[in-house]
């Protein structure tokens, strides 16, 4: 691997983890944030369930890795949460076998070591009317997607791990329908900056050692990092590393 070593994050999931660098998704904004602090690692499949994630998650996440993840961010739910096929030709599972696939991902997260911390995504809403025009038929829904949400949520809360939910959060405006899918179940930029807004929230907020807010992690190399600009003042010398830049602002 690269070096020198750096915290790692990893976001592992399906197509909202897959397609969270496209349409300047949530994935490339934490990837800028936290360019000089910490590797953000992509595992994400489009189409999968928690069925599949289960059948790999040795794979991903070894226990006899030299370097474990200090922080996942999970999601899984909205393929689960399709409704059944009569031929079984889609990602369909059913709701307790959702929470306990669920459960049994995040424990093996858990486990990889006393400094891993993990993040759970619940499902999102969708825009059915925006899916079936796409597609002519949709087996998803946002009553369906409420229900793996919220039964997420109770697990997370039960085992006492960290959790968003997607499901209210990306319904925060009159318009979301419109502004927060691209296709009525991936998510447009905008929804992407609400995922960050609460993901950042929850990292900023949580009693972890070290912090893992971005702010609050070291740049690497800072001691290297060249002094050539000055502050609004004009005598004060400004290192290169200490720089806010104006599209970060907001997320400081």
């Amino acid at each position: 691997m690269v070096g020198p070593n750096r915290p790692q994050i990893v976001l592992f999931g399906s197509s909202i983890v897959q397609f969270s660098y496209s349409h300047e998704g949530w994935g490339s904004i934490l990837t800028d944030l936290y360019s000089c602090k910490a590797d953000i690692v992509l595992r994400g499949y489009g189409g999968w369930n928690t069925r599949l994630a289960l059948l790999v998650l040795d794979q991903i996440f070894p226990k006899d890795a030299t370097i474990q993840p200090s922080l996942v961010i999970v999601y899984f739910g909205g393929n689960d949460s399709m409704k059944p096929d009569p031929n079984g030709l889609n990602a369909h599972v059913p709701l307790l076998e959702y929470i306990q696939n669920m459960k049994n991902i995040v424990l093996h997260i858990k486990s990889l070591s006393e400094k891993t911390r993990i993040i759970v995504l619940s499902t999102p809403p969708v825009n059915e009317e925006k899916i079936i025009k796409l597609f002519g038929i949709s087996r998803r829904s946002n009553e369906s997607s409420h229900i793996y949400s919220e039964a997420c949520i109770k697990m997370c809360k039960e085992l006492g791990i960290k959790v968003i939910d997607l499901w209210t959060a990306l319904q925060n405006r009159n318009d979301w329908l419109s502004a927060h899918f691209t296709d009525g179940i991936h998510l447009t930029a905008e929804a992407s900056k609400v995922v960050v807004k609460e993901i950042l929230k929850v990292v900023k907020e949580a009693d972890w050692e070290p912090n893992l807010h971005w702010k609050s992690l070291p740049n690497e190399f800072a001691q290297c990092s060249p002094t050539i600009f000055v502050g609004t003042d004009g005598n004060t010398p400004l290192n290169v590393a200490d720089l806010d830049l104006d599209w970060q602002a907001q997320w400081i």
